[in-house]
């Protein structure tokens, strides 16, 4: 194995650690949310799977960054 392939699975396992973590406490919070107040759960939807595609794109940005080394 070659230094190459060692710094792109450290670029895609270190890029994917951060929005893994973060889309599971969007979903808790969001489900935490619509526990407490489930008439809010059309107002509680969009921003949730807005925060959560952000919170993707820097896995997709690991990605990127992987594919450039």
């Amino acid at each position: 194995m070659d230094i190459t392939s060692l710094a792109k699975a450290l670029a895609i396992g270190i890029g994917s650690i951060g929005p893994g973590l973060a889309i599971g406490l969007i979903g808790a919070k969001a489900m935490e949310a619509i526990g407490r107040n489930p008439e809010a759960a059309g107002k509680i939807l969009v921003p949730m799977l807005l925060v959560a595609a952000f919170a993707e794109a820097l896995a997709i940005y690991a990605l990127v960054i992987a594919f450039s080394i």
